[in-house]
């Protein structure tokens, strides 16, 4: 099918009304409270940004990769094998759209269709406008316009902690998929060491009010910091400190800052750029939940779902959810 009848068929999984420009639509109910606002014109500004760098393709590879693992997806024929009884995907704040449209070239038989609630919703339907099978929206994931049931994979990866209330939003993504064989992927921030999670929450709220600019200059100046401190090639064993929720062990010194400190993100091979917006997306947004990992396992429980999958590491837990 075509984009204008694939664009009729989106709309007939909606309780909303949609008007599409080609393969975009906006929510007419999408009014964010002030805290969301905030958070979208950080990603707003961010995804702005990070559209010129010419690192993009290592980063988009880095995380096609790194999904892979997060979702038990050995290499990507796995994941389009497991997409194919997929009828419609939706990728739950869908960023620059680079994931979807991943998904889209992987079920190209689907409907795949990206939400955000910044502005790089718009961003992405510009840049993938050429495919058939993608829409994108500009929307709340916690209140989707979605009917009951209508998707058969959810993807919330690296979204749900930015969320006004990621109980709602959670509610709202076990709501939409379908009760019988369909699921829910979805990422959670972890908590770190409590030096880390302290500094964290207060710097945040300092960031809140501060202009963009002023925000990219300390991005780069931590960008700096974790280049330095990864140059000095440092290792040594630290003691487990439980009570502060230090894990014992051998680290690099960058690492153990980084850890248990503050966020001073460097990887050389993603590059400067890369780095640097990491670190923004860190402390610009106001909303950045974090969870242990009986909150996520308590939250899946409670919105009737079960495990399929579950995957730990330091900076996250990730997980595809059923109903069971």
């Amino acid at each position: 099918m075509n984009q204008t009848d694939n664009s009729g068929r989106v709309a007939a999984l909606f309780d909303v009304a949609l008007t599409f420009e080609g393969n975009f639509a906006a929510l007419s109910d999408s009014a964010p409270s002030h805290g969301q606002q905030q958070t979208n014109e950080a990603f707003t500004e961010k995804w702005s940004r990070y559209e010129d760098t010419d690192e993009k393709a290592a980063f988009y590879g880095f995380q096609r990769d790194w999904y892979l693992r997060l979702y038990g997806f050995g290499d990507t024929p796995s994941l389009r094998a497991h997409l194919e009884g997929c009828e419609v995907i939706f990728d739950a704040g869908c960023g620059l759209g680079y994931k979807a449209a991943w998904l889209a070239e992987l079920a190209p038989h689907a409907l795949v269709i990206g939400m955000d609630f910044s502005g790089a919703a718009l961003a992405a339907a510009k840049t993938y406008a050429h495919v058939p099978n993608l829409f994108f929206l500009r929307g709340d994931i916690a209140h989707s316009g979605f009917r009951d049931g209508v998707v058969d994979y959810v993807n919330c990866d690296q979204v749900i902690m930015h969320t006004d209330d990621h109980d709602a939003t959670f509610a709202e993504l076990s709501r939409i998929c379908r009760p019988d064989g369909g699921e829910v992927a979805c990422y959670f921030y972890a908590k770190k060491a409590l030096p880390r999670e302290l500094l964290d929450d207060h710097f945040r709220a300092a960031c809140t009010n501060l202009p963009h600019e002023a925000l990219w200059e300390m991005s780069a100046q931590l960008t700096e910091l974790g280049r330095r401190l990864s140059a000095l090639d440092v290792t040594f064993d630290a003691p487990d400190i439980p009570l502060l929720g230090i894990k014992g062990g051998t680290y690099d010194l960058q690492r153990f800052i980084y850890w248990n400190f503050i966020k001073c993100f460097w990887n050389p091979e993603l590059g400067h750029d890369t780095s640097m917006a990491t670190n923004f997306d860190w402390y610009s947004p106001s909303k950045a939940r974090r969870f242990s990992e009986d909150e996520v396992h308590e939250l899946v429980a409670k919105h009737g779902l079960g495990e399929t999958f579950f995957h730990v590491e330091e900076a996250c837990f990730a997980g595809r959810f059923g109903r069971p």
